[in-house]
């Protein structure tokens, strides 16, 4: 846990402004978070990449609770550090109905503190299993985001922060639909 000291005190909470961003997506466009936030809610999902099972699991977990996340009017997004081609793959693997962005040397990610660099007994491990990060991020810094999951309002204030850096333990879509819900209501009788 030594590498990741910090990230919990660091990183974008419940009652925070979400930092704003512009990130390319997997199909060549270039998306706004405030742009979303201005037709709904947003859903935003970091994860380290289509290399991690752990990931792969919550994006297809997400992607079968998105017709739901859906009716509430909110917006999905998952950002991984991996350059396009590489997002590309996650999208056919998870065969993901939602926004799919690159946040190449983890700018983003970093705006909500929750990145962090690989050490060099890791790094090896990572090549043991012939895991490239170089290649998948397009960059040498072995830096990536601890996997997290906010909802965030349409004034930009996030609802709901799940940020764990134990990479096994994910969010679970129930929590974002309540939470979803919570906002729905409270839009109805504000």
């Amino acid at each position: 846990m030594g590498i990741l000291a910090g990230i919990l005190d660091r990183s974008i909470k419940r009652g925070d402004l979400a930092p704003d961003f512009s990130l390319p997506s997997s199909l060549g466009e270039t998306v706004q978070l405030y742009d979303l936030l201005s037709r709904g809610l947003v859903v935003l999902s970091f994860y380290r990449g289509n290399w991690c099972p752990f990931c792969s699991i919550e994006l297809q977990a997400l992607q079968n609770a998105l017709p739901k996340i859906t009716e509430f009017g909110a917006t999905l997004i998952a950002i991984s550090p991996q350059v396009i081609p590489c997002s590309d793959v996650s999208d056919e693997e998870c065969g993901a109905d939602y926004e799919v962005l690159s946040d190449k040397g983890n700018t983003v990610a970093r705006s909500y503190g929750i990145v962090f660099h690989l050490q060099d007994e890791m790094q090896a491990i990572y090549k043991e299993f012939d895991l490239d990060l170089p290649e998948f991020n397009g960059d040498n810094s072995f830096d990536l985001p601890v996997p997290a999951t906010y909802v965030i309002g349409e004034d930009g204030v996030v609802n709901l922060s799940f940020v764990d850096p134990d990479c096994t333990r994910r969010f679970d879509p129930a929590e974002i639909l309540s939470s979803l819900r919570e906002l729905q209501v409270a839009a109805l009788t504000g």
